[in-house]
Order: structure tokens, then sequence, then C-alpha cells
């Protein structure tokens, strides 16, 4: 328990740091907050935000949960992902980093 509060803290402390190398706009994380603009500036600048706001937060700068899987969900997993190569489910790989360079690109041009 002590390891998650120094955690907590460390988070509350580097918050400002941490939205600042986020790859969301600020404008954008402060909408998904829910909090009124003049006031998250101030906890901002204060570091003051509750534990729940930072989870709305951490949730908006990092939307994809990691969470750590069982033996034997890992390995379900690869049975899937076997079966899936087995049966011609794969992609090109210059097609995939063709994709990707697309959403990258119209990533940046939204932003």
């Amino acid at each position: 328990m002590i390891a998650e509060i120094e955690k907590f803290i460390e988070i509350q402390n580097n918050i400002d740091e941490i939205i600042k190398n986020s790859p969301f706009k600020l404008s954008y994380i402060i909408e998904k907050s829910g909090i009124k603009k003049p006031t998250f500036f101030k906890k901002l600048k204060e570091k003051r935000f509750t534990p729940e706001e930072l989870l709305v937060i951490s949730k908006t700068i990092e939307p994809k949960q990691w969470r750590n899987e069982t033996k034997k969900e890992i390995l379900e997993s690869l049975k899937r992902s076997e079966d899936d190569f087995k049966n011609g489910k794969v992609h090109d790989f210059q097609e995939v980093m063709k994709n990707a360079r697309l959403r990258l690109e119209t990533y940046r041009n939204e932003n």
C-alpha cells in the first residue's frame, strides 16, 4: 500500500510534466476532465487534483489500459494468434506500415 501512495504522490507532484509530455492538446485534456478551464489551471499550478480527477486525466492521456494477464490468458491469446496465422488472417508488413503512416499523417493534420 505504501508503494501505491508514493506513486500517487509522485504523479500528483509531476502532473504538469506528465500532461506536457502527453500526445494530446491541453484543451482536449481539460475538456475531457470536466473541470472548468480556470479551475483546471489553478489545480495544475497548485498540483492539487483529487484522486478521481487524476484518474480521469490519466484515462484521457493513456486510453489503453494495461493489465496483468494470467498465464492462461496469455497462452489463449497466443493460441488464437497461431490459429489466425494458420487460417491466413495476416496482414502484409508493407500494407500495415502504409496504413500507419496514413493514420499518423491524418493525426498530424488534425492537430
